[in-house]
């Protein structure tokens, strides 16, 4: 799990340089044919985890209900994100890892719902989900960056 958790935190930290270099105009666009912009990306693999990892185990989400919400699966991008919500979206990136790793430490997680993600992968338990997050973040950072070559092929 050591190398699952490494692989997390650097996707994550890559994503976070990648916000680091948009505008917050850049960051909130939905460019054409596309239906979700680079913040939505980013707050949908916080989101993602808390469902994927605390709701399937039958445990309360440690983030507002409203948030996760607004960045789960088949939702899109319905307003603004300023920069005060951003950074605390970039804050919640790493410290939902580190409580996510505590928890799993101190066995938090006894039951789990089986589900099958989009991507076709069955998660069985939380070691699943877990072992799923570096595939699920690097396909969300792969979206965002293409968003971002997009955004800046169409400003030349």
């Amino acid at each position: 799990m050591e190398q699952h958790f490494k692989t997390i935190r650097q996707t994550r930290n890559n994503f976070i340089q990648l916000l680091d270099s948009c505008t917050l105009e850049e960051a909130n666009q939905v460019p054409e044919g596309f239906n979700n912009n680079i913040i939505w990306n980013f707050g949908h693999i916080i989101a993602s985890l808390h469902g994927l990892c605390y709701t399937l185990s039958g445990l309360k989400a440690k983030s507002s209900p409203d948030y996760l919400n607004e960045y789960k699966k088949g939702t899109k991008p319905e307003r603004f994100i300023g920069q005060d919500e951003l950074n605390e979206l970039k804050d919640l990136m790493l410290n939902t890892v580190d409580e996510l790793e505590e928890d799993l430490k101190n066995q938090v997680f006894i039951n789990y719902n089986v589900y099958t993600t989009s991507y076709g992968v069955t998660l069985n338990d939380i070691q699943d989900a877990v072992q799923f997050f570096p595939i699920h973040d690097a396909y969300h950072y792969g979206c965002a960056t293409a968003i971002k070559r997009i955004i800046n092929n169409n400003k030349n």
